[in-house]
């Protein structure tokens, strides 16, 4: 067990067997952390022993040799201590199941942000401090964004794209029902010609988008048989790239097709989303660009098993495109890691369950990253990629006091990762068993 001491004066919960209904933050001072195992800087990949982060408020101060300090004492001497987890790609708003089709018609926005509030929590219970929502409603995303930030829910920080830009028909628009709930239901993000979609891209970062998340090509989870290959022309891509850049925000792209792939990086586009049918052009062209690849390999994996199962609930439409891209990005994530592509950590959460994260780490060995190769993924590299370096992926004096810890070495076993006991993120204690 994990033992919070003199920060649980006046507090319950929190050294119990169960998650903290409630963070623990002190109301001032300083609070002492001792790790017995702290990886602190993943880029290095260098275990220290026998540490103290010095936390004033919500940032980390200093780091000290040996267990020092009075007061307010964490005792994580017991345990591997490791920055807070970073996940690329979720959508907090909703989870695939059974009902999922009938949830996007009834369903309003006040409920999404509601439903994201659980996923929020449950995320951040499993260790993931920071995550990029990327794809969903701009009322309910925005929302729940802004809630966390002001602390009125628990949660992850939250980088976010709002609806994705999206062609009239494509990935991303509403597929699959009646003429008339489909024209009710089409986010104002989808266009068609070069000039629309930059409207599609002014409107997304007037409504608040942090990032911008386009469809570049055709996705498994749309209700349409239109495949998985390019659907926005050279034109258009070009278009929404240059129109985000010039309103200061990245471009990234859901893209599965090789086609669409490669012509979203000659576009100058910033990272890729899926990337499962990448090739020998896709590996140089990001190589060259230094691209990120988020494989969200937990989606692939999650998506195969429904379609091939005895409980399939996907369509056809929905089956046939998982069945022909879920086994494949495996394969995809091993050969552009071969290529030298670099990799930030990616889920796609909400297609599979929220919470379970943590399962991807085992998928991204299995594809032939090291251990510590994984969780650079999910730390310096996920910052990097998303443009937060100075505020995510290490524990050093001035950043954000965001930290996480297993009883095991993830570094030998990277499965302990799922097994998160102790979540602080900003200062306040989430999570300790």
């Amino acid at each position: 067990m994990f033992i919070v001491a003199a920060v649980l004066t006046g507090a319950t919960g929190v050294a119990a067997q169960t998650p903290a209904v409630a963070p623990v933050s002190p109301p001032g001072g300083t609070t002492f952390v001792h790790a017995g195992r702290l990886l602190a800087d993943p880029a290095t990949g260098v275990v220290q022993r026998d540490k103290t982060l010095v936390i004033e408020g919500n940032r980390i101060v200093e780091v000290r040799d040996g267990f020092v300090g009075e007061g307010r004492i964490v005792d994580l001497r017991d345990s591997f201590v490791l920055p807070g987890l970073i996940d690329s790609h979720v959508h907090l708003t909703g989870q695939q199941n059974p009902n999922g089709r009938l949830e996007e018609v009834t369903q309003s926005n006040a409920e999404q942000a509601m439903v994201g509030a659980r996923y929020a929590r449950r995320t951040l219970m499993a260790g993931f401090t920071t995550v990029a929502d990327l794809g969903g409603s701009n009322e309910a995303v925005f929302a729940l964004r802004d809630a966390i930030r002001r602390g009125d829910v628990p949660g992850p920080r939250v980088i976010a794209s709002g609806q994705s830009v999206s062609i009239h028909g494509g990935h991303g628009d509403i597929n699959g029902f009646r003429e008339d709930v489909m024209h009710l239901l089409s986010p104002e993000s989808v266009c068609s010609g070069p000039e629309d979609c930059m409207r599609a891209v002014r409107l997304q970062v007037r409504s608040g988008a942090d990032i911008i998340k386009i469809t570049a090509t055709g996705g498994v989870l749309s209700n349409t048989a239109a495949g998985l290959g390019q659907q926005f022309s050279d034109a258009e891509l070009a278009a929404i790239v240059d129109a985000g850049h010039r309103m200061g925000r990245q471009v990234t792209a859901h893209a599965h097709g090789a086609d669409g792939i490669n012509s979203f990086l000659r576009a100058g586009g910033d990272s890729i989303e899926h990337g499962t049918f990448l090739d020998d052009q896709s590996i140089r062209l990001m190589r060259r660009e230094g691209v990120w690849l988020v494989p969200t390999l937990l989606a692939g994996d999650f998506v195969a098993r429904v379609a091939s199962g005895p409980d399939n609930f996907f369509t056809p439409a929905q089956t046939a495109k998982a069945m022909e891209a879920g086994p494949r990005m495996l394969d995809m994530a091993r050969r552009a890691h071969e290529g030298g592509v670099r990799i930030a950590f990616g889920t796609d959460s909400g297609v599979s369950a929220h919470g379970d994260n943590a399962q991807e780490f085992a998928l991204l060995t299995r594809a032939g990253l090291t251990p510590l190769e994984a969780i650079q993924a999910a730390t310096v590299g996920a910052a990097a990629h998303l443009g937060i370096s100075d505020e995510a992926g290490r524990i050093a004096p001035g950043l954000p006091a965001d930290l996480v810890a297993v009883s095991g070495d993830p570094l030998a076993d990277v499965t302990e990762l799922e097994r998160v006991r102790f979540v602080m993120k900003g200062g306040a204690i989430y999570r300790a068993e």
